[in-house]
């Protein structure tokens, strides 16, 4: 099964229909069927080991019932096929689920409820749904094989406009994963999980742990996620199911809806692995869900927040933040850093290239390790730079675990690395770094401590340019208007 020649010609028969616009519709197109064949694959699993099995799908929408051409004439095609996928669509919407209907069955309905279909033409339907059909996922291990097109598809993704917002570098989830160490039998929280990366990162790590039943039963149960956007939606739900996970948690919603006052103690988790949505803001209520001094409108502040409420005791985080929220300044930006020293120990910052999402975004970003066992004693900061021969990390150049193989090794051994001075006149700057907690207080929790002294050579589209420039324009701005707020409430108090 050759990967790319496969995925280039679901792409080349989608390209001939009218109704598809672009790379994230083609993908969006292949997953909803991929979804319906994988279900499929499953159900055959689960009528095999449970004795009163029924499907949620109305027999004639079985992907089973459909989809499969057995050159005798018969397969479905043309303008009946258009007119069938139509009617698919419209009855797995309409599924009916109470609080009876299992985790599998309400998938179905949640993963369709604001799905498209793009394609138009019933004949290139057919051309698609033949080429998937050479693929049998009922096989083991030709679906754990399919892990490697489906990994495909989502750095696809990755390029497609704003949809890559949604997808996080294996590399970078694998690194994240290894050094937190998750194990069998926590729970893990992804609360902004997009296409699932984190989750089967960790799934795939803990995995190593498992020898028995009793153990894969508890990682059944290991994984929690929540997504508010259809298509990563479906592309992280289609990821579980084929990671052999039967019943993803996977919910669909924004997880900053709950007031963060009201969260119990089965609301928290062990391990908590993001990368949340940044750039974006939280209408005003959504922001009443958050204490008074920790309210703002940008959305990764929030998820910060959320973190802390629903971290156990002895938990552990790891989390991918732009540059925004070590150095902001704002009273809300401060108070939130105050209250994870405060309450967490953040041992460690890893400062990322500034191309390591390229080709989406050239934000810098840095990983953020803490636990919940102690208040923040030191935080160690240490600068990743790019490999030898890298001037910045590309499509054609990705980023591999293999470029955090130094950054591993100083995890482990660790000591302050000052930059050699090529100029005398240049600022000192250090590639790793230890600060107490008293000295980042006295720095006004600035935790920005760590800058590449050179700039990488990041060539980004021109939406994406102007996109990032206005971003860091209206944080800019609204530092400037905090202070002049601080300083007309000074003049204030003088008159």
């Amino acid at each position: 099964m050759n990967i790319g020649t496969m995925i280039k010609r679901l792409q080349d028969i989608m390209r001939q229909d009218a109704g598809v616009n672009g790379d994230a519709q083609r993908i969006e197109q292949i997953v909803w069927m991929l979804f319906l064949k994988l279900y499929d694959a499953k159900e055959s699993e689960w009528e095999i080991l449970e004795d009163n099995y029924k499907s949620i799908i109305p027999e004639e929408y079985r992907w089973r019932n459909w989809a499969p051409d057995n050159k005798d004439g018969k397969a479905i095609t043309g303008d009946e096929m258009a007119t069938f996928i139509i009617q698919l669509f419209a009855t797995l919407k309409d599924l009916e689920v109470d609080e009876n209907t299992d985790v599998r069955g309400k998938l179905v309905k949640e993963v369709f409820t604001d799905l498209n279909n793009y394609m138009k033409d019933g004949v290139l339907i057919r051309q698609v749904v033949n080429v998937l059909n050479e693929m049998d996922l009922t096989d083991f291990k030709v679906r754990h094989a399919f892990n490697e097109i489906y990994e495909t598809i989502l750095k696809d993704l990755q390029s497609a406009g704003k949809s890559g917002e949604f997808y996080t570098p294996r590399a970078v989830t694998d690194f994240v994963v290894k050094m937190v160490d998750p194990k069998v039998g926590e729970l893990i929280a992804d609360f902004a999980c997009g296409t699932g990366g984190f989750l089967v990162s960790a799934l795939n790590h803990m995995k190593e742990e498992v020898s028995n039943t009793t153990g894969n039963e508890k990682l059944q149960k290991s994984f929690y996620g929540v997504e508010k956007k259809s298509l990563p939606y479906l592309l992280c739900t289609t990821n579980m199911l084929l990671h052999d996970i039967n019943e993803p948690q996977i919910i669909r919603g924004n997880s900053l809806e709950k007031n963060v006052r009201d969260y119990e103690a089965n609301d928290k988790f062990d391990v908590i692995l993001m990368n949340p949505p940044y750039g974006g803001t939280e209408k005003k209520s959504i922001q009443q869900n958050f204490p008074t001094e920790l309210r703002d409108s940008e959305t990764a502040d929030l998820f910060m927040v959320e973190i802390l409420y629903r971290l156990k005791e002895n938990g552990r985080v790891g989390i991918v933040l732009p540059d925004g929220f070590l150095f902001g300044q704002d009273n809300t930006k401060v108070a939130i850093k105050q209250k994870l020293i405060n309450e967490c120990n953040l041992h460690t910052i890893i400062r990322l290239p500034g191309s390591i999402f390229a080709p989406y975004t050239g934000i810098a970003t840095n990983l953020l390790f803490f636990d919940k066992t102690s208040a923040t004693s030191d935080i160690w900061f240490y600068r990743m730079d790019l490999p030898k021969g890298y001037k910045a990390f590309s499509k054609t150049k990705p980023v591999e675990l293999k470029h955090f193989d130094e950054v591993i090794s100083w995890w482990n051994n660790r000591i302050e690395i000052k930059d050699e001075k090529k100029d005398e006149s240049l600022t000192e700057t250090w590639k790793s770094r230890k600060f107490s907690k008293e000295d980042i207080a006295n720095m006004n929790y600035n935790l920005d401590q760590c800058s590449f002294p050179t700039k990488e050579e990041v060539i980004l589209p021109p939406k994406e340019t102007m996109n990032n420039f206005i971003n860091k324009r209206e944080s800019l701005e609204k530092e400037l208007d905090q202070k002049l707020q601080e300083i007309m409430n000074i003049i204030g108090e003088l008159e």
